[in-house]
């Protein structure tokens, strides 16, 4: 079941969260998220969870970038527990987040895929996004370079 998440699933959230930073490039941030700052963002942000008598994944958006301009356009951040992969769980929590985007008048939504998370830009173009960026060597963990692939939706 897909549902909006509670202040007390964010120690679930940033578990799955957390390991994603530490393990892997699929996010190049190297600060682990705090379930007490996750539990506060999520009063200005939505973040909706994959619950099947425990969070099974999530999924959040918010502006691309900041001011007015932008205020039609959301980049997100789609994360499913890895036992629970395979399953369905993160387009389940895409189609969730899209529909949620367009209720509240989002245009296009945006993916930021590290170049080499070739399973991430594959199931985002499996969901209708499109690569229209390449940015070379703009993000830096584990001691070297990163690409950075922007994929577009329209909403």
């Amino acid at each position: 079941m897909i549902r909006a998440a509670l202040s007390g699933d964010a120690d679930a959230i940033c578990a799955i969260w957390n390991r994603v930073i530490r393990e892997t490039t699929q996010t190049f941030t190297t600060a682990e998220k705090e379930p007490e700052v996750l539990a506060a963002q999520m009063a200005d942000q939505p973040y909706l969870v994959a619950d099947d008598g425990g969070v099974l994944g999530f999924v959040t958006y918010f502006q691309f970038r900041g001011g007015p301009g932008y205020a039609f356009t959301a980049e997100h951040s789609v994360h499913v527990a890895e036992g629970a992969r395979g399953r369905g769980i993160g387009r389940a929590l895409m189609a969730a987040a899209e529909d949620h985007a367009r209720s509240a008048r989002m245009h296009s939504m945006i993916a930021g895929v590290a170049g080499e998370n070739a399973g991430g830009a594959a199931f985002h173009a499996a969901l209708g996004y499109r690569q229209i960026a390449r940015l070379p060597e703009v993000g830096w963990k584990f001691g070297r370079w990163h690409d950075l692939v922007l994929m577009q939706k329209m909403l």
